[in-house]
């Protein structure tokens, strides 16, 4: 072969060694944790099962007095808002406490993609997988006689800020406490919020003392907002917005000034 050929040949197949544009790491990632996460039989029975069935259920059978109006009305904004919870809080909560415990975190740590962007392909996991949770939710609920008003661009601002309250309380759950007690606590929160979070009890139900506390919950924010826009077709509702605001500020920052990788 000529030396032409030869420098030729070289030319073609030397190595060009470096990371992968961060774009393209960061949804490589996302889309290995969103499989990761559809794959997973307990978090997608926490994720989409339950909140599934609950609208059924209750829609179906006058178990809690909703007040007038449609129960499917009442019901579906709240559930929208467990199915945040949810996927945000519940379901990253275990599987990043897990990851840590066994190492997995430890090792993407030291691969090319910096942590923050392995934070950002977790959070573009939550929000794929609540994507799919909100249409299935809207199908079932629309199939049961809903009739959502409102403006959906507040709705979409509420999901949002949601997922941001949540998902820093999560990481920040996982990232302080060990797994198992992630595992118990975060199913606890998730059990206790599901009752008094206003998202099938009504917070009315309460006493006045009690619903104080209970507002400022970022799940009583989100299903009251929710509700408000849905059911009643409110404007945005900054107050409920603030709360959620506020959570998320306050869990992220906790979450990056305190989250342990080992």
């Amino acid at each position: 072969m000529s030396a032409t050929g030869t420098e030729a040949t070289t030319g073609v197949f030397t190595p060009a060694p470096g990371a992968a544009p961060l774009p393209r790491m960061i949804g490589a990632q996302a889309a290995l944790e969103t499989r990761m996460l559809l794959r997973n039989g307990e978090q997608l029975l926490l994720t989409v099962v339950i909140p599934t069935v609950l609208l059924v259920l209750f829609s179906a059978v006058g178990i809690v007095d909703v007040g007038g109006g449609k129960r499917v009305d009442f019901l579906a904004p709240g559930l929208l808002a467990l199915a945040v919870m949810s996927t945000a809080f519940t379901g990253q909560a275990i599987a990043t406490g897990f990851e840590r415990r066994y190492g997995v975190l430890k090792r993407l740590a030291a691969s090319p993609l910096p942590r923050w962007a392995l934070m950002t392909a977790k959070t573009c996991s939550v929000l794929v997988t609540e994507v799919l949770q909100v249409v299935l939710l809207a199908v079932i609920a629309l199939a049961l006689g809903w009739s959502p008003h409102g403006d959906p661009a507040s709705v979409v601002l509420l999901l949002v800020a949601g997922t941001a309250a949540f998902s820093g309380l999560g990481l920040l759950m996982a990232g302080t406490l060990k797994a198992e007690a992630t595992l118990a606590a975060a199913n606890l929160v998730f059990l206790l919020l599901l009752v008094g979070g206003g998202v099938i009890v009504p917070l009315s139900k309460f006493p006045h003392a009690a619903r104080e506390v209970l507002d400022l919950l970022p799940i009583s924010a989100l299903s009251d907002g929710l509700r408000g826009v849905l059911q009643h077709g409110a404007g945005t509702p900054w107050g409920d917005l603030g709360v959620l605001a506020v959570w998320a500020v306050l869990g992220l920052g906790a979450a990056a000034r305190w989250f342990r990788w080992e």
